[in-house]
């Protein structure tokens, strides 16, 4: 499977403070990865790099083998960002914001009514078309803005905590749109605070601290080497001993201890 995303000792530093320390990351295309730490981890610093948005101070960041700052140009088509917080352009309404950007990523004409349809379908956003963007509720411009970066078909997706202090029904709306985007085969990095918050939605996580990576990998290796385990009492009524040994010879059990007969 081709690489996607590549970062190798990717690190950002802001004077004395180190926001990102010799990150390394590799992400599949088609994987869905989630990018998990607390507050002021690193997380949207590394999105901004990979956003062509942020310059490190050193180390590399690819996407799909393009290097962002040299090839950031070639970067840009590739990538659909989506940012903590909504932004500008709250006066118009929701269709003419979505030509908006259209238009700036030349599409025009015959083919630009078709995608602004397509993404407002797909964001379940098509009887909003023509109701003003600022008085659409907070679960609503983050599905308008994943509609924005979607019309140029973007092959990678950067969301940084797109359910962020969103209401429970929101987020669950949130989740199943990009349960759609990961079948269409995008490739997606999402940042959360939250791990369960992705544990349907994720086949990846990485988990970082204080700019540090902690852990990357398959979401079950880190459930396996999270779980404190379940405890099983068994009464036998003989050839206890042989039982706790052919128990001890299996990998999914970790501790066999033997006890007196119990009611």
């Amino acid at each position: 499977m081709a690489i996607a995303i590549k970062t190798v000792n990717l690190t950002k530093r802001y004077g004395t403070l180190v926001a990102l320390s010799n990150l390394n990351l590799e992400i599949e295309e088609g994987d869905c990865f989630g990018f998990i730490g607390p507050n002021g981890a690193g997380k949207s610093t590394t999105i901004k790099i990979l956003a062509t948005l942020l310059q490190p101070t050193w180390g590399e960041a690819r996407i799909c083998d393009y290097v962002v700052g040299f090839e950031s140009r070639q970067i840009r088509p590739l990538i659909g960002y989506v940012p903590d917080y909504f932004g500008a352009y709250e006066d118009m309404v929701v269709k003419e914001y979505l030509e908006f950007f259209a238009a700036a990523y030349n599409i025009h004409g015959a083919a630009r009514e078709k995608v602004v349809g397509d993404v407002l379908t797909l964001t379940d956003l098509s009887y909003k078309a023509d109701a003003p963007v600022d008085g659409l509720s907070r679960g609503m411009k983050q599905r308008l803005s994943i509609a924005r970066v979607l019309l140029h078909d973007p092959k990678v997706l950067l969301l940084d905590e797109p359910a962020g202090n969103l209401d429970p029904r929101a987020r669950i709306e949130m989740r199943e749109l990009l349960k759609a985007l990961r079948r269409m085969g995008k490739t997606i990095l999402i940042s959360s605070h939250i791990l369960p918050e992705l544990q349907d939605l994720c086949n990846k996580v990485g988990i970082i601290e204080q700019g540090d990576l902690k852990y990357a990998g398959p979401w079950v290796d880190i459930v396996r080497k999270a779980r404190l385990g379940t405890i099983v009492q068994i009464g036998l009524s003989s050839n206890a001993s042989l039982a706790a040994q052919l128990l001890r010879e299996d990998a999914n059990v970790s501790t066999v201890e033997e006890k007196p007969e119990f009611i």
